[in-house]
């Protein structure tokens, strides 16, 4: 019997190990190539759900989004091709026949609505500067909509006279709320004959008449979000004094009547106010707030209130939920958000009453976005376990079972991809810190392996176990050519809780570094890494962990800072969001210059031993591109192998799908050429 148990066992190893070797190791262009599911809509009804799907365009080097609809559970079908740009943004009409959406056809973004019976989409706005959002009005005979002023036209007259110029945090056009007739019973464009006036729009197919737009909100304010009530009767909406990142905090929620027109202050505290939705009944509203917190809204948990429209009594719920909430909705059947739970990220119910709180089971650990139906009995959702990529999923509310109506992991299926999990490690200083390992799928635990370290950005971001994770860095080719990956989850991450994102306060780098080398002593002792060969790198606040780590240890072989910060009294003088560095440094650099050097990789620039590539965007705002030339320089002087690539016409992210192909073969051949002793040449040629 033992025999036939060996024998078994040896049969089905060796068909795993087969079935393993006819897998493939994906090109950096197929990774980038993946096809990806985002907003997710459900119609009032139910029966239908809408989402976006982004593609790759090579030729055009651009990523592509258009809209898919899914009806009862059938296969998901395209209904708009939009070729150069993207449609994006889709809503049901409140009778569930039309879907309008945002579309770049060529010229500004503008409102575009189609039959789901058949039939060309239509314009609906042709605003000169775009629409930034809309939303249906609930009788359905309105589209609500936000655009941006035009500019003062004596702007032109000055330019013409002294060239282009702006003054810093001054010139800026604000945004408001307008509204525009809408027609739900109008023919198709085809059906019409075609008299052009100077009152039409012109469409592929004939023309329609255009509608004025009228505009609803004035003031010194700008408008940054808004929703109608269930009642049509109000519109509750954001403002902030102006456009500029940093007015965030200084939000406020304001609530219009649209009979009268006038509108007046409903929540004004010190810190930032963010309107969430209204209760079905109309009567409340659902808000989240810093309240008089000021100084530490980064890091902290914004708070959940319901306040009364009509007396002002606002009252704070679910306060135990120790994380920031997000996707908050409220339907007849409750208020719902998604808050995350260590390295998943559930669906929650809050009771509006007395703020009692669940989570919803029959979904996968990972939502990212969800919609209800108008009566809050069914739901659709963007999620995904860790062993997929992220689909369509619907499920009923009652008795969640959630069905999967998208099948886009297939694209991966007969890709070597990764087996991630999540390890457990302690700090220098005790703090409990969790990762996520990445192992290849011919995982040997006999072997020691070369390790990479690839820090996520932030620092509120989070990693989560994936079967292909990765950005500008080739984690699965790396994996396939024979090592482990390593994604800590530093202190100041999302997803446990307050007190841990506010462990970085006042020692940024100093503790992200303790993570990362004690995970990294971590897989050591557990004999699984050979600490001979190891990388670190990472994007934004990991850019800056990993310039940290290339100043203050010799342990790595190779670093890459991607869009990293190198200096805090630069980044501070250059960055578009100040607050955030006095936030967390708990001062500007002239009150308190140590803390400043404390914090920065130039402080020890003099200790640097490590070969580093930089990456950074051409005109990233976010971290300012000095902060790279700063670190380049230092590295330099000390004669430490160091490369700066900047990739022309960014920010701060690379957007463009054969850049980040270029930002990937980059990291591909420093590693290879300082962890592995590799030469390795770029590749020519047209990407595929």
């Amino acid at each position: 019997m033992k025999y036939f148990l060996l024998a078994a066992f040896v049969l089905a190893f060796t068909v795993q190990v087969s079935a393993q070797n006819e897998k493939k190791n994906p090109t950096f262009e197929e990774v980038i190539s993946l096809r990806s599911v985002g907003a997710v809509v459900m119609s009032p009804s139910g029966e239908l759900v809408a989402f976006t799907q982004q593609t790759s365009d090579w030729k055009d080097n651009r990523f592509d989004t258009e809209i898919w609809i899914v009806k009862n559970g059938s296969e998901p079908f395209q209904i708009t091709n939009n070729p150069g740009n993207s449609s994006f943004a889709p809503t049901f009409s409140p009778d569930g026949k039309w879907l309008a959406f945002l579309a770049d056809k060529g010229n500004k973004t503008q409102v575009y609505a189609m039959r789901l019976n058949g039939g060309e989409s239509i314009p609906l706005t042709e605003e000169d500067d775009g629409v930034s959002a809309f939303q249906w009005h609930p009788g359905g005979k309105r589209i609500i909509f936000t655009k941006r002023e035009k500019d003062d036209p004596s702007k032109k007259k000055i330019e013409s006279r002294y060239g282009a110029f702006f003054l810093d945090d001054i010139d800026y056009s604000l945004t408001h709320i307008w509204e525009i007739p809408f027609d739900p019973d109008q023919p198709n464009p085809s059906e019409l004959p075609c008299y052009e006036t100077a009152d039409s729009l012109k469409t592929a197919n004939g023309c329609i008449s255009k509608a004025k737009p009228k505009r609803l909100t004035e003031g010194d304010f700008n408008v940054n979000g808004f929703k109608v009530s269930p009642d049509g009767k109000k519109i509750a909406f954001n403002h902030q004094p102006n456009p500029l990142i940093n007015s965030f905090a200084k939000s406020d929620i304001s609530i219009l009547d649209l009979e009268s027109g006038q509108s007046q202050i409903l929540v004004q505290n010190p810190s930032a106010d963010s309107f969430q939705d209204w209760s079905p009944d109309s009567k409340q509203l659902l808000y989240t707030s810093y309240v008089d917190d000021t100084v530490s809204n980064f890091y902290t948990n914004s708070k959940i209130f319901v306040i009364d429209v009509g007396s002002k009594n606002s009252r704070q719920i679910a306060s135990n939920l120790d994380e920031n909430p997000s996707g908050l909705t409220w339907n007849p059947k409750g208020i719902y958000g998604l808050f995350w739970q260590k390295t998943q990220r559930h669906l929650y119910r809050i009771e509006p009453k007395d703020g009692t709180f669940t989570i919803l089971k029959g979904f996968p650990e990972m939502v990212t976005g969800v919609s209800f139906s108008q009566t809050g009995e069914k739901l659709a959702v963007n999620a995904r376990n860790g062993n997929q990529l992220n689909e369509i999923w619907v499920s009923n509310v009652q008795k969640p079972a959630a069905k999967k109506v998208t099948n886009l992991t297939k694209q991966i299926e007969n890709w070597k991809v990764s087996q991630s999990e999540v390890v457990v490690w302690r700090s220098k200083d005790g703090a409990l810190i969790e990762g996520v390992l990445h192992k290849p799928l011919d995982y040997d635990p006999t072997k020691k392996y070369p390790l990479m370290v690839v820090i996520h950005g932030g620092p509120t971001g989070i990693d989560t176990p994936s079967p292909v994770p990765g950005y500008v860095y080739p984690i699965v080719q790396w994996l396939n050519k024979g090592c482990l990956v390593l994604q800590p989850n530093y202190r100041g991450s999302a997803g446990y809780g307050e007190a841990f994102r506010s462990l970085n306060v006042e020692n940024l780098g100093v503790g992200d570094a303790w993570d990362v080398l004690s995970g990294v002593d971590n897989l050591s002792a557990s004999n699984l890494i050979d600490t001979t060969r190891m990388g670190v790198m990472g994007w934004s606040q990991g850019g800056y962990i990993s310039a940290f780590l290339t100043t203050n240890t010799d342990r790595f072989k190779a670093v890459s800072v991607g869009a990293g910060i190198s200096n805090w009294m630069t980044y501070y003088v250059n960055t578009d969001i100040h607050p955030f560095t006095i936030q967390y440094l708990k001062a500007n650099p002239w009150d308190n210059e140590e803390i400043y050097r404390k914090t920065s990789p130039m402080t020890n620039i003099k200790n640097a031993k490590t070969p580093t590539l930089i990456q950074h965007g051409e005109f990233d705002q976010r971290v300012p591109i000095p902060n790279a030339y700063e670190l380049l320089q230092g590295l330099r002087d000390q004669n430490v192998p160091a490369e700066l690539v900047v990739y022309k016409g960014f920010g701060h992210g690379i957007t463009k799908p054969k850049e980040r192909l270029a930002a990937t073969w980059h990291n591909w051949q420093w590693f290879a050429k300082y962890v592995w002793g590799e030469e390795v040449e770029l590749p020519t040629g047209e990407s595929k």
